[in-house]
């Protein structure tokens, strides 16, 4: 474990299946973790929360350090964020409430530019970090989380006090140590932007596609015309990456592409979130990449399809 160190207070803001999963998983290695959960907390509070994972096997964590309201949690010295990126704007009250000075926060979220519009809302003296999950994992029902496969974490630093890149690597460092400590991969990004757009490549396809066709990802891998879309969607996320200044590295989208032909069976989140008539995370995964890419004088025609027919369906659907 960590030597003579103090244990640091974490707090998992957004108890779903990210938020749920890694937090159980901190948990389990010894960590003192505090879920704050909104309408789950009374499922929790009573049965605990339950990851069945096919990677780590089943883990219940019973009792449970949950919260219905921001004001009963302690202080924490860091704060993983998992709660969607539609409520970002909602997220900044809580965030302030539960920080402890000088605290770091982790935005374990999807798409571009999400810890932007989060910093505006936080005072300048916590570390603001992203952090990109490749998982598959999901919410069965409250307080319980289907854990298929993958895992890693990858973190770096976006914004806060630390000015000196010392500093900021020994906190992306003490954050992926956590990870590491719990059994999870984890590794530090040097260049958290470019890192989001790679994780686009693989978002923008299989999210909203899933939606759009009602498809998880075996069916959209099995069939000739779905994996031409797939394959020319990620081939503009690349295209717009390198119009804004972000090479991604060669053969990436490939890599990603046969990794998801070896993967389970799965939905995608946005598919979860459609089918329980959540607002789909359109302006994190779609608006904002195409605005930026735009602004570099690039278009991305396919992308710029997917993006109003989804926008279109989640008006109908919410």
């Amino acid at each position: 474990m960590m030597g003579a160190v103090a244990k640091p207070t974490i707090g998992i803001i957004g108890t779903g299946a990210i938020g749920g999963f890694y937090g159980a998983m901190l948990a389990r290695a010894g960590f003192d973790v505090h879920f704050l959960l909104r309408s789950e907390f009374s499922a929790v509070a009573e049965r605990g929360l339950q990851v069945d994972s096919a990677v780590h096997g089943a883990l219940t964590l019973n009792p449970v350090q949950a919260y219905s309201s921001a004001e009963d949690m302690p202080p924490c010295d860091w704060l993983l964020v998992g709660a969607k990126t539609t409520s970002n704007a909602d997220l900044a009250p809580t965030i302030r409430q539960v920080a402890a000075p000088g605290a770091k926060v982790l935005l374990m979220q999807n798409g571009l530019d999400v810890e932007d519009s989060l910093r505006e809302w936080l005072p300048d003296s916590l570390h603001l970090l992203g952090g990109l999950c490749y998982i598959c994992v999901h919410r069965e029902e409250p307080g319980v989380i289907t854990h298929q496969a993958l895992g890693a974490v990858h973190v770096g630093y976006h914004s806060g006090p630390a000015t000196d890149e010392t500093t900021r690597t020994a906190i992306v460092e003490e954050g992926a140590g956590f990870f590491r400590a719990a059994g999870i991969d984890s590794q530090s990004m040097p260049n958290l932007h470019q890192a989001r757009w790679q994780k686009l490549v693989w978002n923008i396809p299989y999210n909203g596609l899933s939606v759009l066709l009602g498809a998880s990802t075996t069916p959209l891998m099995a069939d000739v015309d779905s994996r031409e879309l797939i394959k020319a969607l990620m081939a503009e996320v690349v295209q717009g990456a390198t119009a804004c200044g972000h090479a991604i590295p060669a053969g990436y989208a490939d890599h990603l592409f046969m990794v998801t032909e070896k993967m389970p069976d799965y939905w995608p989140s946005m598919y979860h979130d459609f089918l329980h008539k959540r607002p789909l995370e359109l302006a994190a995964i779609y608006a904002r990449p195409l605005a930026a890419a735009k602004a570099a004088g690039c278009e991305l025609p396919r992308i710029e399809a997917l993006y109003r027919s989804l926008s279109f369906i989640d008006r109908r659907n919410t």
